[in-house]
């Protein structure tokens, strides 16, 4: 009796360890990227116009940076691109989906261990909730989920 009483404990504390962190992605591999500065415009450091604007490729016929010389800045090439298994993936290990209703969330049910759910940026606030929720029948992980909720007015 004992045993049985320590292992109904046991597996209740497990379900609301697994309840509390919410649905965990079916790989966590480690991310590693190659590159976290942005690549900086050629002669971005002689003028302040150039300076605020992303990285354009040098086209100029006698160009160092265009033609790779030893010492100038480097130039954005395929060899800096990220592993395939992690690309567009968040450090909570899972691909984010917007999605605006919740028939686009039922898409996510059998993918729920990969993908997240995001609520798209022009979902009213009674929609919101009705996707937090249908998520929540899911197990689908929402990314803003507390994003534009309003406290609950006393009347």
């Amino acid at each position: 009796d004992e045993k049985v009483n320590y292992y109904q404990t046991h597996c209740y504390q497990l379900q609301s360890i697994i309840k509390m962190a919410g649905t965990q992605p079916l790989t966590k591999k480690t991310i590693v990227k190659k590159r976290t500065k942005k690549f900086i415009r050629h002669q971005a450091d002689q003028f302040k116009r150039i300076a605020r604007s992303s990285w354009r490729k040098p086209k100029g016929i006698d160009g160092r940076v265009r033609r790779r010389f030893k010492g100038t800045i480097p130039m954005p090439s395929i060899g800096y691109g990220s592993n395939k298994k992690t690309r567009n993936v968040h450090p909570n290990g899972f691909q984010s989906v917007v999605v605006h209703n919740v028939n686009e969330l039922e898409m996510l049910m059998m993918h729920n261990r990969t993908f997240a759910a995001t609520i798209g940026h022009s979902v009213s606030t009674r929609g919101r909730q009705e996707i937090v929720s249908r998520a929540e029948q899911l197990a689908i992980r929402v990314t803003n989920a507390a994003a534009k909720l309003r406290a609950e007015e006393d009347a």
